[in-house]
């Protein structure tokens, strides 16, 4: 029986995939991380399900908690926020189970950057703004790699979405600024994106930190940056008549007149 990491998604309990939600109904021991995962996804967990928060243990313990479990046959699932393959740190755990010949799988989930992206109504790849979107964090107390410094991501002028850096958020804009946008450069804070007490700030790079201070918002949130969250844009060459691709010509659609 394998082990699931299974992404528990942003923090509505119904953005949880289908598989994660069936592996939640069949668990016979979940390890879950309190300080972020919803708990009311614990009420997919059928009776007499053990149910353990790691918001406090080591990695030594919750590995030592997963091989309990697999070890008296129970299905495991290890539920991490968002996607686990985002600041999840489950690439140690990972390891170390396969270090003791545990057997797993890991369920993606839906990121928190998706869920912000989704309370704004916004597209990170608008055409003629940005086809590129970067997932980064502002160094705090741990290190980013120097060549990925926000001032150095500023440079590309790509849509950006910042985990784990609200609490800096004076710092954060400033560094975006100095490496290159406008301190006029649309900017948003999305606090808790997808659970009831979301909440949402829009304003630009410079006055955004303001707004945050007032609202006493300092840490699960997110912050997005570019001009994709402005007004002008390109239009799609995907809906556009006089551009033909594999499923549409163009030639037969120009001579209806549509």
């Amino acid at each position: 029986m394998k082990v699931h990491f299974v992404g528990a998604g942003p923090g509505a309990a119904d953005l949880i995939t289908v598989r994660g939600m069936r592996l939640l109904q069949n668990a016979g021991m979940i390890i879950y991380a309190g300080s972020l995962v919803n708990p009311e996804l614990l009420n997919y967990a059928p009776p007499g399900c053990e149910v353990r928060d790691s918001a406090s243990m080591t990695l030594d313990e919750v590995i030592n908690a997963i091989k309990d479990g697999h070890g008296r046959g129970l299905s495991v699932v290890r539920l991490h926020s968002g996607d686990p393959s985002l600041y999840g740190a489950v690439r140690e755990q990972m390891d170390r189970l396969k270090a003791l010949g545990v057997p797993l799988e890991v369920v993606p989930g839906v990121s928190s950057f998706c869920a912000a992206a989704a309370a704004l109504n916004a597209e990170y790849t608008l055409p003629g703004v940005s086809q590129t979107l970067i997932i980064t964090r502002m160094e705090g107390r741990t290190p980013v790699p120097e060549r990925e410094s926000v001032q150095k991501l500023a440079v590309h002028g790509a849509s950006m979405a910042l985990f784990l850096s609200a609490g800096m958020l004076k710092e954060l804009c400033a560094a975006l600024i100095e490496g290159g946008y406008r301190p006029e450069t649309p900017a948003a804070l999305v606090y808790k994106a997808s659970w009831p007490e979301q909440k949402i700030l829009r304003g630009t790079l410079d006055n955004l930190p303001g707004q945050a201070e007032a609202a006493n918002i300092r840490k699960t949130a997110l912050v997005l940056a570019g001009d994709f969250l402005g007004d002008e844009y390109e239009l799609s060459k995907l809906y556009d008549a006089s551009f033909g691709h594999g499923f549409r010509d163009a030639r037969q659609l120009l001579d209806r007149g549509d």
